[in-house]
């Protein structure tokens, strides 16, 4: 009932419409700020107790991040959460 499908190779046009330029932008802050921190998904996922794929699904926006989690990844890159969150003159 009103649901519509896209076909194979669109995921991520339909991922990046149901996203707000605010949370696109979280999630490039998410994989920036890994990156600063010299790690990698797998070294992330372990130091949090959670899988691979947790980390990969929440840099690629098909897992929404909650704050706690958001906190929790802020922790482990050193990174205030500010870091991660739009400021005026960045919602272009």
């Amino acid at each position: 009932m009103g649901c519509s499908v896209l076909p194979m190779g669109h995921a991520k046009q339909r991922r990046s419409a149901v996203h707000s330029a605010e949370y696109r932008y979280l999630l490039k802050r998410l994989r920036d700020a890994r990156r600063q921190a010299g790690l990698t998904q797998v070294q992330v996922a372990k130091a949090l107790g959670r899988p691979q794929s947790f980390v990969t699904k929440c840099e690629l926006g098909e897992r929404r991040i909650d704050p706690v989690d958001l906190q929790r990844f802020a922790n482990l890159y050193r990174k205030p959460l500010s870091f991660f969150l739009p400021r005026k003159r960045d919602q272009k």
